[in-house]
């Protein structure tokens, strides 16, 4: 199967810090890849280096075969490849609904219309159609998570790397997220990198795992592979996954 997203030999230092260290993955097309380790580990700053926040000290990126590791954020993001933030990100003054258009009309500007038959089926996706003509700022934390989402979905890219998507929310809310998830990944066979400390989750969503420590990669395998990994055990979870 074809490698959706690559990254290779990635290092990056900040001052005395080498926060990646030799960083190599390879995603497959349509695979949800799961992305563990305690925190300090390396994984926000992996999931910056190939989402072009950072630009790294050395090594490469590749999407869908092709170096993107000096594109700028928008360059990547045109090509295919978006990502959430731990922090949701909206505009507060605005509606759900606005939110949702303000996302499709920045991420294809020369497509026309103005989104209306994906902003419905958005609106139903993340079950936010009760609130589609309330401001941002008025929801819930959870509620925010779920249009952040829904903004990132707006018009399919080929590759997603979510940053701790189920932090602080509420089972309901991840179980929407869930779904959101395995819905674009099975309609448009869409590639996640999914960084995330809720083992059970990863448990449902990620057939495969990649597990960070001190800013390397530690294993790669299934979650009960890498829990059976003695260095994995010591090293960050201090006994084995449940």
């Amino acid at each position: 199967m074809a490698v959706a997203l690559e990254a290779i030999a990635l290092n990056k230092r900040f001052n005395n810090l080498q926060a990646s260290n030799n960083v190599s993955l390879a995603v497959e097309q349509g695979e949800i890849r799961g992305v563990i380790g305690p925190n300090g580990a390396g994984k926000t700053t992996l999931v910056n280096l190939v989402t072009g926040v950072y630009k790294a000290d050395s090594g490469d990126v590749k999407l869908a075969g092709e170096s993107i590791v000096r594109c700028d954020m928008h360059e990547i993001a045109r090509r295919g490849l978006v990502r959430s933030f731990q922090v949701t990100r909206l505009f507060g003054s605005l509606t759900v609904a606005e939110n949702l258009r303000t996302a499709f009309l920045a991420r294809r500007p020369t497509d026309g219309g103005d989104g209306g038959a994906q902003i419905d089926s958005m609106l139903d996706l993340t079950k936010l159609r009760p609130l589609a003509n309330t401001q941002a700022k008025k929801l819930s934390g959870g509620q925010r998570a779920l249009l952040q989402m829904g903004c990132g979905f707006m018009v399919p890219g080929s590759c997603y790397v979510l940053d701790e998507p189920f932090s602080g929310i509420n089972p309901v809310i991840k179980d929407s997220i869930i779904e959101m998830i395995l819905d674009v990944n099975r309609r448009h066979n869409a590639t996640f990198l999914i960084v995330s400390h809720e083992m059970t989750i990863i448990r449902r969503l990620c057939p495969k795992v990649t597990v960070m420590m001190e800013g390397k990669v530690a294993a790669h395998g299934s979650l009960d592979e890498v829990a059976r990994l003695p260095e994995v055990i010591a090293g960050y979870l201090g006994k084995a996954l449940e």
